[in-house]
């Protein structure tokens, strides 16, 4: 492909250093610090996702490059995080747009990777069925995704109808209103965590974008509040605090502002997107960057979620510009951290480790960190 070709030159991937772009004066003026190529960058690393970790016949992602360990049975939620990273590519780069649409397109048609059949059958829909209320709140969000950079209605309609009929027919009663739990097993009835609650509020308040007569705003509202009612202080979503779920609700927050014009929403979405990158619970001491969650395929992916949720809020003219600017310069010294990170001599298996402060070097790569790696790279370029 003939994008290959720009993104994976060397020199597309090095800084513009003082001197090689502009004019330094010779009486010792002021010299231009060095600049990034991001875009380049974001082609290359999300090239490496694509080539290592992506199966082209169903355009659904392996837990390992090439499903080398046959882990990637129960590999469902994450689907949705990996396909964005290649939504906003896709955005980005007009080069890149089809050949990711198509993707997108088998994504669809082969459920996302999803291991639950139970309900195959009764529809498009059918085949996003799952025990886990909050994999199917993650696709729905991608679907919806899908339809905002294709325009094709197909993937929101099924977005529509997965939450219409599987989502939010769970909701329970707590003693603030009405929540969501993690799954619909008798252990989980009390369950309203935020990582089910925050994905549904979002899915709700995009819905009612398009189906204003649906009901969704007030879902959305109801949702914000179980979130909020079990928020252990003003700017945690959960404890232990984690990036997805500070990114899903902060960019719930700032959804919800948008359609109401409530300036308290605007206001918590900043200070939960500002906990993520600020608070020592969820960043490295030594470098700032954001910190190791784990190696597992969930925890490895969560800052794939929150990335370009924090982006949004830094390019929305409605933020605090104290706090955007915060999240802004946070952002790019984890890309920075990452870039100096990244093994260029073993492109295109040039992988992002599960910690950006430190350079893969042995083991099996994972898909999660890998998505992670791509998706911040992909929000710094859009910046």
């Amino acid at each position: 492909m003939f994008f290959l070709g720009c993104a994976c030159n060397n020199n597309a991937l090095e800084p513009v250093r003082p001197g090689t772009g502009s004019t330094t004066p010779s009486g010792g003026g002021t010299v231009t610090p060095p600049s990034y190529d991001w875009p380049a960058l974001a082609d290359s690393c999300t090239n490496v996702l694509v080539s290592n970790f992506l199966d082209k016949t169903t355009g659904t992602f392996w837990s390992t490059p090439n499903d080398i360990e046959k882990s990637s049975e129960y590999i469902y939620w994450q689907q949705a995080h990996a396909l964005d990273v290649l939504l906003y590519a896709a955005q980005r780069n007009a080069s890149l747009k089809a050949v990711y649409l198509d993707y997108a397109g088998k994504w669809y048609a082969h459920y996302a990777n999803n291991y639950n059949t139970d309900h195959r059958g009764e529809g498009s829909y059918g085949g996003f069925y799952n025990v886990w209320t909050d994999d199917m709140a993650w696709i729905c969000l991608t679907l919806i995704r899908i339809t905002e950079v294709s325009g094709d209605k197909t993937y929101l309609e099924t977005s529509r109808e997965v939450f219409d009929k599987y989502i939010w027919p769970r909701r329970l009663a707590y003693s603030g209103g009405y929540a969501l739990p993690w799954t619909n097993r008798p252990e989980d009835v009390s369950n309203f965590n935020a990582c089910t609650n925050a994905p549904s509020c979002l899915v709700a308040g995009k819905l009612h974008t398009y189906y204003a007569d649906g009901g969704y705003l007030d879902i959305a509202k109801t949702l914000y509040k179980a979130c909020t009612d079990h928020m252990p202080d003003e700017e945690r979503a959960e404890e232990p605090p984690l990036s997805y779920t500070q990114g899903t609700l902060g960019e719930a927050c700032r959804q919800l502002y948008h359609l109401t014009g409530e300036k308290a929403y605007m206001d918590k979405a900043g200070k939960v997107l500002k906990y993520a990158f600020t608070s020592n619970r969820c960043t490295d001491s030594a470098t700032g960057v954001l910190r190791h969650e784990g190696t597992s395929m969930d925890q490895s992916l969560f800052k794939a979620v929150l990335i370009p949720y924090a982006v949004n809020y830094v390019l929305d003219k409605d933020a605090d510009s104290v706090t955007a600017q915060t999240i802004k310069e946070k952002l790019l010294l984890c890309a920075k951290t990452l870039y100096k990170h990244l093994d260029r001599k073993m492109y295109p298996r040039m992988y992002c480790d599960y910690f950006w402060g430190s350079t893969f070097s042995e083991g099996t790569a994972s898909m999660g960190a890998q998505a992670s790696g791509a998706s911040l790279i992909e929000g710094v370029a859009r910046l």
